[in-house]
């Protein structure tokens, strides 16, 4: 993969060196808040009334602040803010930061000429770089959550750390296969940016968990679909990729599909549980944004029969 002689992006901020400490779990506040949300958002009202009261009587009962309970509360025995604290050891080295700039401004020259052919008003959107946890508007993110795209504030968050993961725990090496997550987390904004986001996320809740997933797959599809496009033209417009480099993604897509996930931690693969997609459907919709380049080929991901994606 040619980036070195790539142009950063300035919409990147290097929060290594420095990690949160204390506070609650990651984004949404503490681990208990976040089940008690993801259970009253699922539920019906008699659930919603249940868990309302449930949470009523147990701080009347135990004498809890309910905020503590849901890890929302910012003052008394420590924030769920946590407070940033500086790491010990040798300062970040500034070519990884290099690295993810150029990454970064190479998605947004291909995005922005792509998009306005399109009639859409293209807007960038921002990344930071961290060590172990970093602070969100929804939260405290944790590196175990891995890279991820957060439309509140239209940044990605990663920790550099995930990739050396790639390679030691899934076999996903080079540059490319990096690159490939990184167009993924960019595909999230091109998707926010389309309205898709918004489309998806106002179901949950007014539909099954099954059903949500579902919904989930064909998004997580449709951002593989957007990496494979802005790999098309960077290399038309850039002669960006080198021999191998498809062949990188391709195996970092069948590490992380969800069946090869579930093998490795469950012994079985439970599609119905499946939010990003097989491996084989990861690979196949980057593939088709690779060769077609086309941004509307991918609208058929929300329209075609579930079994058929």
């Amino acid at each position: 993969m040619r980036w070195k002689g790539r142009r950063p992006s300035s919409n990147v901020e290097d929060r290594r060196g420095t990690t949160v400490r204390g506070g609650g779990g990651p984004v949404m506040g503490g681990a208990l808040g976040s089940i008690i949300f993801g259970l009253f958002r699922r539920g019906s009202g008699k659930t919603r009334l249940l868990i309302i009261v449930g949470i009523i009587v147990a701080c009347l009962v135990f004498k809890i602040n309910p905020l503590n309970l849901l890890g929302l509360s910012s003052g008394g025995g420590g924030s769920s803010q946590g407070q940033v604290v500086q790491k010990d050891g040798p300062p970040p080295d500034p070519a990884v930061k290099e690295y993810f700039a150029k990454l970064k401004g190479t998605n947004e020259d291909i995005w922005q000429k792509v998009l306005p052919q399109q009639g859409i008003a293209y807007r960038p959107s921002k990344m930071v770089i961290y060590t172990e946890r970093t602070h969100t508007p929804g939260g405290i993110a944790d590196a175990r959550m891995g890279p991820f795209y957060m439309p509140a504030d239209e940044t990605i968050y990663i920790d550099p750390y995930f990739f050396q993961e790639l390679k030691d725990k899934f076999g996903a090496k080079g540059d490319f296969a990096e690159a490939y997550v990184i167009a993924h987390e960019v595909g999230h904004h091109i998707q926010k940016i389309l309205g898709l986001t918004d489309k998806v996320h106002s179901q949950r809740g007014r539909v099954s968990k099954t059903d949500y997933n579902k919904l989930s797959v064909r998004l997580e599809l449709h951002a593989d679909f957007l990496a494979g496009v802005f790999a098309h033209h960077a290399q038309q417009d850039f002669d960006f990729l080198e021999a191998g480099d498809i062949e990188e993604a391709m195996v970092c897509a069948e590490a992380i599909g969800d069946d090869r996930l579930q093998e490795q931690a469950q012994g079985h693969v439970q599609p119905d549980s499946f939010t990003h997609g097989s491996s084989a459907q990861r690979k196949r919709w980057f593939m088709r944004g690779y060769q077609s380049g086309k941004l509307r080929d991918g609208d058929v991901i929300f329209s075609v029969n579930y079994r058929d994606l």
